[in-house]
């Protein structure tokens, strides 16, 4: 495997995105490559349910403070890291994204549903799976609790 220089994290900085930012960090900080952090604030268009779409209600400015606060992480870990806020659809942005600042790997997060509820999401991780032109890794979040 050819080594990783860049590497994308794909987030909206939530709780069910947390494994994958704790994923990327670490990989980074192993293998010394720069790490590039993208959040994905929709614009005009109904956003997505997705590990790297923001919810309607948070901004630009939301969206940055959570990016800001997974770079610091980063960095105190030891990783070259830094941060892009996009405006759009979340999968296209992150597909964007990567192509434009030439990464080697995207690591998104999956919210972790089982069963039926996983046919019913808009899955942003699969539409990046499907279209990056380099390697994905999706990091499932933990498995949401049965409901009664």
């Amino acid at each position: 495997m050819p080594p990783f220089e860049t590497i994308l994290l794909a987030t909206d900085g939530s709780a069910a995105s947390e494994p994958a930012s704790e994923q990327a960090i670490d990989l980074a900080t192993q293998v010394e490559a720069r790490l590039l952090v993208v959040s994905v604030v929709a614009s005009g268009r109904q956003p997505s349910e997705s590990a790297a779409a923001a919810p309607a209600s948070d901004s630009r400015d939301s969206m940055t403070t959570r990016a800001q606060g997974i770079v610091q992480r980063a960095r105190a870990a030891g990783a070259n890291a830094t941060f892009m806020v996009w405006e759009g659809d979340a999968g296209e942005a992150i597909v964007a994204a990567a192509d434009s600042e030439g990464a080697d790997l995207i690591v998104v997060g999956s919210h972790g549903r089982s069963g039926v509820s996983r046919f019913f999401i808009g899955s942003v991780s699969d539409f990046v799976v499907r279209h990056a032109h380099c390697p994905v890794m999706v990091v499932r979040g933990k498995p949401e609790s049965v409901r009664r």
